[in-house]
């Protein structure tokens, strides 16, 4: 859980139903991604232009990684094998790639205007964004890092979840 007043991860312990730890990530945090073998989560500060890093086992802050000025990172989505974490950035246009293992920025798509909620498929090959104020989805190719398709969908879209229907 994240706290947007003061800028924290909030984790709770839900057996004893108390707050186990508060971990500082940046002002004003929006989501949170974890790796899909947990041992971190990905916490952006729109208000910071942060990807706050934390460790699961420690609950502890390992870094902040700085996304670039004019950044306002939003929605967060782990690739399914934990390589990137991908991160909107609203007003920002982009959709950010971060490496896991170098904790860096790798690369960028222009994803359209204000892409707030991300998701991924499950096989990690096509990224959804959902594009507020545009009223689209985005659908990018992750090889190639291009929009290769923008759907609309109605109304102000903030989230985004893919469901595989196999």
């Amino acid at each position: 859980v994240t706290s947007e007043e003061d800028g924290t991860a909030v984790v709770f312990d839900l057996p004893q139903r108390k707050v186990a730890k508060v971990v500082p990530v940046g002002p004003r945090p929006r989501s949170v991604a974890f790796l899909p073998d947990g041992s971190r989560a990905y916490v952006p500060s729109e208000n910071g232009a942060t990807l706050a890093v934390v460790d699961t086992a420690k609950l502890s802050l390992v870094t902040k990684i700085d996304l670039g000025k004019g950044m306002r990172p939003m929605g967060t989505v782990a690739s399914p094998d934990g390589k990137f974490v991908y991160v909107s950035t609203g007003r920002s246009r982009m959709l950010l790639i971060v490496d896991t293992s170098s904790n860096t920025v790798a690369g960028s798509v222009d994803a359209g205007e204000r892409p707030w909620g991300v998701a991924i498929s499950t096989d990690g090959r096509t990224l959804f964004t959902a594009n507020g104020p545009a009223d689209t989805v985005s659908v990018i190719d992750v090889a190639t890092r291009t929009v290769v398709k923008t759907v609309p969908v109605g109304r102000g879209p903030w989230g985004a979840i893919f469901v595989d229907r196999q």
